[in-house]
């Protein structure tokens, strides 16, 4: 690091060692390993993008926190880690990154700071700025260190980055800033508690609701829940979730391909001896990308489906259809590895050859020939264009499934191919897809693909498409 750093690199201390954490590096090191241990995922998760994980003591939310960084394989190589999470003492209207220090200092050694990243940001976009004051005395990204430096072989450079902001436009700019980044090369760790100061009873109520908004991926529906929990009036609730504003920003910045993992609720109230009348929740979450990593082989590379496993799907599709007739809503079991992975999937009904209908997933949250099952019923009776599908049409009914590759994040039409890829459009609200088989069925120009799409599915107008994110993706249809 010499040849980085000055010769006399500016080092943050350890400002919480000794109060949040053991200050005595074996002490502390036993600490975390044995924290680590009752979690230890045998060549951890693979994929993994972020972590959202609690910044309390390590007496109160460690063993919460060791459920995330356990899912880190610790022979993966990031090229740094981005720590974000909220102010405790500044009010920034934006956000913070320490660009002012080389590294932090723990009892267990120094961790560089990515300065170069830093300055980047705050070259790209006035929401981002140095703050010394909101970076030393603040906890919620120190804490996190040990558990990095315990569990990864090597800790890359981190981005010190401190969320306080509560307008959505300066999220959103700070989110965008920071989507380059939010690729396979890189880790995000998020900080955030969760309910402060309920009895016991209510901080498992509210922190159940604001996980489910969570797993959502939602933004929209996130905001709603905690503002939801906060008319509630639930004595002494001061927050749903201190570091709101980072999970936003995460979540803004997530796409189709990333899977949000719950791995443990606790709360202070749980820990020998803790008050059940006033606590403090604790989350742990890993967000992780339904693909393999670099240099394996993922879908876009060689994703198939055998005659055989086709055939499967069908049969699968028309037992839904059959048995929702006579109540039964078994879900059906298949041992091939790959009717389970995690896929987008429609599934398209026609009668004599005119659409019945047709209703769709992108999200790789549920096993294939799951996601089959639910996508037939809600084709023959949730697509708001047709009157439910009756028993005795059946005989007339013909099936198609479309199994959804991986969403893939464009930036220029050129990456765009008419009759292979799908279309996916998103801005704010609006959103709308064309299955690539549409290209087969009309006579459209690729922009006359792209402009319909904008215009007729995701209601964003013609030329809408053009400061949207455009997603391809690939669809295996039988």
């Amino acid at each position: 690091m010499n040849d980085i750093h000055a010769s006399y690199p500016t080092i943050r201390p350890a400002m919480q060692a000794g109060r949040f954490y053991e200050a005595d590096a074996t002490l502390l090191s036993r600490e975390v390993d044995s924290l680590l241990a009752r979690h230890a995922i045998q060549g951890g998760y693979h994929n993994v993008a972020a972590l959202i994980v609690p910044h309390a003591g390590y007496y109160f939310s460690g063993n919460v926190a060791a459920t995330a960084f356990a899912t880190l394989d610790p022979k993966r190589r990031y090229k740094r880690v981005f720590l974000i999470g909220p102010s405790h003492y500044e009010w920034l209207n934006g956000a913070s990154v320490n660009t002012g220090d080389d590294a932090y200092e723990t009892p267990l050694g120094r961790v560089w700071v990515d300065r170069e990243t830093g300055n980047s940001l705050c070259d790209a976009d006035s929401v981002f700025a140095y703050n010394p004051n909101a970076h030393d005395r603040e906890h919620c990204l120190e804490v996190q260190l040990p558990f990095l430096q315990r569990q990864m072989a090597e800790v890359p450079p981190i981005v010190p980055i401190i969320v306080s902001t509560n307008s959505e436009a300066k999220l959103r700019r700070i989110a965008y800033a920071l989507q380059p980044y939010f690729n396979d090369d890189n880790l995000f760790v998020i900080s955030s508690d969760f309910s402060h100061y309920p009895s016991y009873q209510d901080a498992v109520e509210v922190d159940g609701r604001t996980r489910k908004a969570i797993e959502s991926r939602n933004v929209e529906q996130f905001i709603s829940v905690l503002e939801s929990n906060a008319r509630s009036g639930k004595h002494n609730l001061a927050t749903s979730a201190c570091g709101e504003y980072a999970i936003i920003t995460l979540m803004l910045m997530m796409g189709r391909n990333e899977v949000v993992n719950h791995l443990l609720y606790q709360n202070s109230g749980d820990v020998e001896h803790g008050d059940k009348n006033r606590v403090v929740g604790y989350h742990a979450f890993a967000i992780y990308r339904n693909k393999p990593a670099k240099g394996d082989v993922g879908h876009d590379a060689g994703f198939s489906l055998t005659d055989d496993e086709k055939n499967t799907l069908k049969a699968i599709a028309w037992k839904s259809l059959r048995s929702a007739f006579h109540g039964d809503s078994t879900m059906p079991r298949v041992e091939s590895d790959r009717l389970r992975e995690r896929c987008g999937a429609f599934v398209t009904l026609t009668k004599r050859g005119q659409l019945r209908g047709c209703i769709g997933h992108f999200g790789e949250d549920t096993p294939l020939y799951e996601m089959v099952y639910r996508m037939a019923r809600a084709a023959a009776f949730d697509d708001p264009r047709f009157n439910e599908v009756r028993e005795e049409e059946l005989d007339d009914i013909d099936i198609e499934i479309s199994v959804l590759t991986p969403m893939r994040r464009i930036h220029s039409l050129d990456e765009f191919i008419l009759h292979r890829h799908g279309l996916y459009i998103r801005k704010g609200y609006h959103s709308g897809t064309f299955l690539p088989q549409v290209a087969d069925e009309v006579n459209w120009t690729k922009e006359e693909f792209v402009g319909h799409c904008s215009r007729d599915k995701a209601g964003l107008g013609w030329d809408g498409w053009r400061d949207a994110e455009l997603y391809v993706y690939e669809a295996i249809v039988f």
